[in-house]
C-alpha cells in the first residue's frame, strides 16, 4: 500500500496552476535538493508572472460558486483532506525529512499540527454567520451584517515548517468559502506546496480553488503581493520581507507572522529540571530554525552558574547527524547561505565579548550539520540582539525579576516568550508584562495549538492565527440595510 501511495504522489516535477498540472513557464528551472545529502529530489521548471496572472484569474473564477455551495459541502472536502493527510503521514514525514532536513520526531509534531488544523478548518466552513438588528435610529430600519468570505487569498509560506505554516492558512481559507494562490518557498516546493495541493485533489476540490506557484522572488515576489486579484495576503517569513509585503500591498488586509526573538526567563524560585529542558527544546528544535524558538534564555543570578552547567551538559548530549536516525536531535540547515548566516553571527557575537562555551564544526555529507552552540553573554551580542534561525542558545544574567523584564523586552520582536517558576500567580503577573503576542508559563517559548490565537506583536507581525481568529483574517462584513417603511428626508 505505501508503495502505491509514493507511486501516485512521485515527481513532484509540475505545479497546479489554474486547474492544470504543468510546468512554469519563466524559463527557469530550480533544483529541490536534499540538506543532508544534496540529492537532488526534483527539478522543477519556475513560474513566470503569466502563470501567476493566470492562477489569480482562475481563481477569481472559480471562488463564487465555491463560496456559494453549502458549507456542509466545502466541509466535507476539507474533512476528506484531513483522512488523507493522516493516511499519507509517512509518505509525507518521509519527504519533511529529505526535503527540509526535520528530524523525525519533528516532522511527527508538524503533521500532528497540520492534521488538527484541517480538521479545525472543515468545523469552520459554516462560520460565515451574520446578525440582525431590528433597532435603528430610523424608524422603520433594520440592519443586518453577512459574514462573507474575502474571495481570493494570497499565501506565501516558508521553509522551516512548510506544511503546517501552508496549511494553516489554506485550510481554513477554502473551508470559508475563499480561493488561494499559494507560494510555498524555494527550498521546500513539494512539503510546502505540491504534496497539499495533490492531498486537496484527491479530497474533491474543484480546479482552479488552489493554485501553487513556484518561483523566485525577483520573478513573481513583488508581483503576488500587488496583483489586483487577491483580498488578503498571508505571509510567514522574515520581518524585512514582511515590511516590504505591507508597503506594497496597497489596501489589501495582511495576515503576517514575522521574525522572532523568544526569551526564556528563568526566575529565582524555579524547578531548574524543568526549565533547562523547557530552554534546551525551545533552542534546538529543528536545528533552532523556528520563528517561536528559544534564542534567548535570561536567567536569575542565583541560579544563573548552576543553570549554565545544566544546559551546557545537556546540549552537549544532543545528537547532531542524519535526520534519517531517530536518535538525531540536530540535523541540518537547510541551506548554505543559512549555515553561514548563523556562523557569522556566531563569530560577531564572540567578537563582542560573548564567551562560546559550547560549539563545533559544520559535519554531515553536505557540511550542513552544526552542532548545538551555547553562549554566554549580554543582550547586545548579535546572538541575542538578533533572530539567529539556528542551533544557537544565548544564556544571559540576569540580577532580578525586574532585570529580567526588561532584557526580555528589550527586543523589536514580540512573537513567543516564556517564564518559569514555582509560584504560578507570579508567573502570571510576569507574563501580562511581558510584550508579546504570546507567553508560556512553565514551558517552552515553542507551542502552537489550532485552536488558540497564534501571532505576534511589533515587529513579529500583524493579525492572529488560529481558532476563530483566523475565520476573522479570511472573512470580511457586509453590512445590509432595510428600510420597511417611507422615510422622509430632509431634502
Amino acid at each position: 500500500m505505501a508503495a502505491t501511495m509514493v507511486d501516485r504522489y512521485s515527481g513532484f516535477d509540475t505545479m497546479p496552476i489554474a486547474g492544470e498540472w504543468r510546468g512554469g513557464t519563466s524559463g527557469k528551472t530550480r533544483a529541490d535538493t536534499d540538506p543532508y545529502t544534496g540529492d537532488v529530489l526534483t527539478e522543477i521548471p519556475q513560474a513566470g508572472k503569466d502563470d501567476l496572472d493566470r492562477a489569480y484569474r482562475a481563481a477569481e473564477r472559480a471562488q463564487p460558486g465555491w463560496a456559494a455551495r453549502p458549507a456542509a459541502e466545502r466541509a466535507a472536502v476539507i474533512a476528506r483532506a484531513a483522512e488523507i493527510l493522516a493516511a499519507r503521514r509517512e509518505e509525507l514525514a518521509d519527504w519533511l525529512r529529505r526535503e527540509a532536513g526535520a528530524t523525525r520526531g519533528r516532522a511527527a509534531m508538524e503533521l500532528e499540527l497540520a492534521g488538527a488544523v484541517t480538521a479545525l478548518a472543515a468545523r469552520q466552513a459554516d462560520r460565515t454567520e451574520g446578525w440582525t438588528r431590528t433597532g435603528s435610529d430610523l424608524p422603520g430600519k433594520e440592519n443586518r451584517v453577512y459574514r462573507r468570505p474575502a474571495g481570493v487569498v494570497a499565501v506565501i509560506s516558508p521553509w522551516n515548517f512548510p506544511v503546517q505554516l501552508s496549511n494553516r492558512s489554506v485550510a481554513p481559507a477554502l473551508a470559508l468559502g475563499n480561493a488561494v494562490v499559494l507560494k510555498p518557498a524555494g527550498d521546500t516546493p513539494v512539503t510546502g506546496g505540491l504534496f497539499l495541493a495533490k492531498v486537496y485533489e484527491e479530497a474533491g476540490l474543484p480546479p482552479g480553488l488552489l493554485s501553487v506557484v513556484i518561483g523566485g522572488g525577483g520573478e513573481i515576489g513583488d508581483a503576488m503581493v500587488a496583483h489586483p486579484v487577491p483580498r488578503v495576503v498571508s505571509f510567514t517569513g522574515s520581518t524585512p520581507v514582511g515590511k516590504g509585503i505591507a508597503a506594497r500591498a496597497g489596501l489589501k488586509r495582511l495576515a503576517l507572522e514575522l521574525g522572532g526573538n523568544g526569551p526564556l526567563v528563568v526566575l529565582d524560585d524555579a524547578d531548574p529540571d524543568r526549565a533547562v529542558d523547557a530552554a534546551l527544546f525551545g533552542s534546538y528544535l529543528h536545528q533552532g530554525q523556528v520563528c517561536m524558538a528559544t534564542n534567548r534564555v535570561i536567567v536569575d543570578a542565583a541560579l544563573y552558574d548552576a543553570f549554565v552547567k545544566r544546559f551546557t551538559a545537556a546540549a552537549a548530549g544532543l545528537r547532531d547527524g542524519d535526520p534519517a536516525d531517530p536518535e538525531t536531535r540536530i540535523g541540518p540547515l537547510i541551506n548554505s547561505g543559512q549555515l553561514e548566516s548563523v556562523r557569522e553571527k556566531i563569530g560577531r557575537a564572540v567578537a563582542e565579548g560573548a564567551e562560546l562555551v559550547l560549539g563545533g564544526e559544520p559535519t554531515g555529507p553536505t557540511g550542513q550539520v552544526l552542532p548545538p552552540h551555547v553562549l554566554l553573554g549580554d543582550n547586545t551580542v548579535a546572538t541575542a540582539a538578533e533572530e539567529v534561525f539556528g542551533p544557537v542558545a544565548t544564556l544571559i544574567r540576569a540580577a532580578d525579576e525586574e532585570e529580567a523584564l526588561r532584557i526580555a523586552n528589550d527586543t523589536e520582536y514580540g512573537l513567543s516568550s516564556a517564564v518559569c517558576t514555582r509560584d504560578e500567580e507570579r508567573g502570571l503577573r510576569f507574563a501580562h508584562r511581558v510584550r508579546a503576542g504570546m507567553t508560556h508559563l512553565n514551558d517552552t517559548t515553542v507551542h502552537d495549538d489550532a485552536h488558540i490565537a497564534f501571532g505576534g506583536e511589533k515587529d513579529s507581525g500583524i493579525g492572529r492565527f488560529g481558532g476563530d481568529w483566523v475565520v476573522d483574517e479570511f472573512t470580511t462584513h457586509h453590512w445590509v440595510s432595510i428600510q420597511h417603511g417611507p422615510r422622509e428626508y430632509p431634502y
